[in-house]
């Protein structure tokens, strides 16, 4: 495979079954899923089919709302589409992981909210203060040209962007009711009409974001000369003993910022003592300890109470070991024994 080109790899068969076991691990149960794996040879050679002859083209996403921890539009593209996104993801993945920093987080193997919780509190150990950022409306702010020119240099040739296009395209729109327009330095009227927006649900937009912010991070890292960096999808914290440098480095990520049509939620982003505690990915990080967010407790209550009216005890039992293992991960054990003891949670389910 090394003198293959990506396109000839997306193409390789040993790629689409691939792509197959990794769209349905988990969701062999589910409607959909079933209904392709009932003809997957036949559903996986079509598939390889359209792939090699460049005709692939996406369905209709199914777009709902979630409300944990906040209200969101996820959009969920039909099984088949899945598919054919592991099979990119597959072989243009390692590409983008050779050039992320070590302090990002997202979506990557051996990594996620764990990993960078324990890094946010390796950092308050180390430093005075902290700089909170968070990007407004990012999934539906990320702008396809940028974003596009982006992959094309981060991968080793062109013959897969036919793909990259048609998946892009088949997310126009999907979020625009979720983004309130910006007018950036030198914009015209035209400006309203750039394309944006990924569909929150896909794996290329879990993989892309990373890839869109990915130039952010080595601007903080190589020309800020920030040494306590740590950012998790769209979250992100800067770390320094000094409150006049966090400042500093505020207005010069407001600015780099827009060169990727992007906006900060500038109210709340001001230096703070870490000692103060730091919310991040549901959990407030102090020096010394770590607590899980109130809200947290009382959603997977809501959470539980429903599923001991309609879910099996497996189930229940399943869904209770790993909030548990999450909860662990800070200093709750009167949360944990606050939920689990609730009198209502020993109803019997149906």
């Amino acid at each position: 495979m090394e003198n293959m080109n990506l396109q000839e790899e997306l193409c390789e068969w040993f790629n689409v079954r691939l792509a197959y076991q990794n769209a349905s691990q988990g969701k062999r149960g589910r409607e959909a899923t079933a209904a392709f794996e009932a003809l997957f040879p036949d559903n996986l050679i079509e598939i390889q089919d359209e792939l090699t002859a460049k005709t692939y083209q996406p369905g209709a996403y199914t777009s709902f709302y979630v409300h944990e921890p906040k209200k969101r539009l996820i959009s969920a593209a039909p099984f088949r589409d899945r598919v054919v996104h592991h099979a990119l993801c597959n072989i243009t993945v390692p590409y983008f992981e050779k050039m992320f920093i070590p302090d990002s987080y997202a979506n990557q193997k051996w990594k996620g909210t764990h990993r960078a919780l324990d890094r946010c509190t390796q950092f308050a150990r180390r430093f005075k203060y902290v700089l909170q950022c968070d990007v407004k409306q990012f999934f539906p702010s990320i702008d396809h040209v940028i974003l596009r020119e982006m992959l094309e240099k981060m991968l080793p040739d062109k013959s897969i962007m036919w793909l990259v296009d048609e998946i892009l395209a088949s997310g126009r729109g999907v979020l625009a009711e979720e983004y309130d327009m910006v007018y950036f330095p030198n914009d015209d009227l035209f400006s309203g009409q750039r394309l944006r927006g990924l569909p929150i649900g896909n794996l290329t937009s879990q993989w892309w974001a990373n890839c869109y912010i990915n130039l952010f991070d080595q601007f903080v890292k190589r020309e800020l000369g920030c040494k306590g960096y740590v950012r998790y999808v769209d979250d992100f914290l800067l770390f320094s003993n000094n409150k006049n440098e966090l400042m500093d480095w505020r207005e010069k990520i407001i600015k780099r910022m827009e060169r990727l049509r992007l906006t900060l939620h500038e109210e709340s982003m001001f230096p703070k003592p870490v000692i103060e505690g730091i919310p991040f990915l549901g959990f407030i990080i102090f020096p010394d300890h770590r607590r899980l967010k109130a809200r947290k407790g009382y959603a997977f209550r809501r959470k539980l109470l429903h599923l001991c009216k309609y879910e099996s005890q497996d189930r229940i039992k399943a869904s209770i070991q790993g909030w548990i293992n999450h909860a662990y991960h800070a200093d709750t054990h009167a949360l944990i024994r606050s939920v689990l003891t609730d009198s209502r949670l020993l109803a019997t389910p149906n």
